[in-house]
């Protein structure tokens, strides 16, 4: 049972390692946690502790993080109904989009293995606990870890400044690996992510999908991941931007699938609007409507801000004046377009609540807790559990803000 001293301390602060910003590389923060507070209860989650499993093999593939160490994955392994099923979540954690840039990331945890933490603690779609994560508690459970900066797809190298862009290196290295370990039997198997982890699962579902006969089911979640090719406050387009120098440096165009490079350019194939589209495998796509990510560093970055005039709005939604509100309504039906002939498929499952915060699946408040966020009275995890195994309705689409009284909204405790 959760005691009330951990509960506090989840309320009080928790860490969103995964908010890594994508600014120029000048700015201080680029790859900084993030401290922020919710409106609603947050509960930690009691999951287990699992450690780091480094691939050795992955040195002699090339396959190695920015640094050059050696990639990992946290595997727990599953049990009873549950031993031949497998989730693998792909970590999140922003990108570099230049030398300077990923220079600066990999001397942390999200550009080498030197610097990661040993264990992690497994809660939401992660957890090992019936009443923390009712349909996956006794899967096969992997945290990939993530530390090439570039969603899992560059393929090259800067020896100058000794940097190894070897995202799609890694994997297939992990991918072979998990297969060593008993994936290859899986019955049924969910590629999942947040973040920029959620940008990785949509370009590389189909990929994981390949990896298994065609008897197994074999589907893809997406949290958090739909970052859009939009304008900002100032007219500009800042994260199409900052996309075409991660696909340049990083020599990710040749690892986008080819479903989207054959009719698009690389950069727009980095997007994901522009690949669930042509998404073969059944895909989830869970997302706030007002993407909390996207409106600090896309929408309304400092940059397009000189008079700070969106400040108190990007730290919190209950600043944010009626023309501010009119022009996130704008982000929410560019969101809602985006997704519309994905959503039209019977195969796909779609959870958009118009909430501002980012990633919903791996904190257990937001996945499944007594308090946690509903649409159609559906937790995140009853929905994702009903599109799995198929067990009803797989589309939930929320009114506009301020509708809906089950959000746990992100307010942030200083500008970014």
């Amino acid at each position: 049972m959760r005691t009330q001293s951990t509960m506090d301390s989840c309320v009080l602060a928790l860490v969103l390692a995964f908010l890594v910003a994508p600014a120029h590389a000048s700015e201080p923060w680029l790859n900084e946690t993030e401290v922020y507070g919710t409106t609603a209860n947050s509960g930690g989650g009691n999951g287990v502790f699992v450690g780091l499993t480094l691939i050795q093999s992955a040195a002699a593939k090339g396959a190695v993080c920015l640094d050059g160490s050696l990639p990992g994955y946290h595997l727990h392994r599953g049990f009873g109904s549950g031993a031949n099923s497998w989730l693998v979540n792909l970590e999140g954690g922003g990108w570099c989009n230049d030398v300077k840039s990923c220079v600066f990331r990999k001397g942390g945890r999200r550009g080498s293995s030197n610097h990661m933490e040993r264990q992690l603690q497994f809660t939401g779609i992660l957890s090992n606990r019936p009443e923390e994560n009712p349909d996956f508690y006794n899967w096969n459970r992997v945290k990939v870890r993530y530390c090439d900066g570039g969603s899992f797809t560059g393929e090259g190298a800067d020896a100058s400044a000794g940097l190894y862009f070897r995202g799609q290196r890694i994997w297939q290295a992990t991918m072979d690996d998990l297969m060593a370990q008993g994936m290859r039997y899986a019955n049924q198997a969910l590629l999942s992510g947040c973040s920029a982890g959620g940008v990785s699962t949509i370009l590389h579902c189909d990929e994981f999908h390949g990896l298994f006969p065609s008897n197994t089911r074999v589907k893809c979640l997406a949290d958090a991941g739909m970052f859009l090719d939009t304008v900002d406050i100032a007219g500009r387009r800042e994260m199409r931007s900052f996309f075409n120098d991660i696909v340049r440096l990083q020599g990710s165009g040749r690892s986008l699938p080819r479903s989207c490079t054959s009719r698009m350019d690389k950069t727009s194939c980095f997007f994901p609007q522009n690949v669930v589209p042509n998404i073969q495998t059944p895909t989830f796509i869970l997302n706030t409507a007002y993407d909390v990510w996207q409106l600090q560093q896309s929408v309304a970055p400092k940059t397009a801000d000189p008079q700070g005039q969106w400040r108190g709005c990007r730290m919190n939604h209950a600043s944010c004046n009626s023309n501010q509100l009119q022009f996130l309504q704008g982000f929410r039906n560019q969101m809602l377009n985006a997704v519309s002939g994905f959503s039209a498929s019977r195969q796909n499952g779609v959870f958009i609540n118009s909430c501002f915060a980012h990633c919903q699946s791996e904190r257990q408040d937001t996945w499944y807790a007594s308090n946690s966020p509903r649409l159609g009275n559906k937790r995140i995890a009853e929905a994702v559990g009903d599109w799995f195994f198929e067990r009803g309705n797989t589309k939930y689409t929320d009114c506009a803000y301020p509708c809906d009284g089950t959000c746990h909204h992100l307010v942030f405790r200083g500008d970014h």
